[in-house]
């Protein structure tokens, strides 16, 4: 049984959350044959002051960076 966990920041809509789940879901059986009620996804929302980029919290390399269309 596949236990696949996902950290992401938060902010995604609660439909783009099924889409992750069900798309990762899918990749599993189309890729290994695996049905999809033996495999379970966790979605884990970090937010950005505690997750770490070049030695820089993501909150403030985020602020600085230009975003991307």
């Amino acid at each position: 049984m596949p236990f696949v966990t996902v950290h992401m920041w938060p902010g995604r809509s609660q439909e783009t959350k099924k889409a992750i789940i069900k798309g990762i879901t899918e990749a599993l059986q189309q890729a290994a044959g695996i049905p999809p009620e033996a495999t379970q996804v966790v979605l884990i929302e970090v937010p950005q002051e505690h997750w770490g980029i070049g030695g820089q919290p993501a909150s403030e390399r985020q602020a600085a960076a230009p975003r991307a269309q």
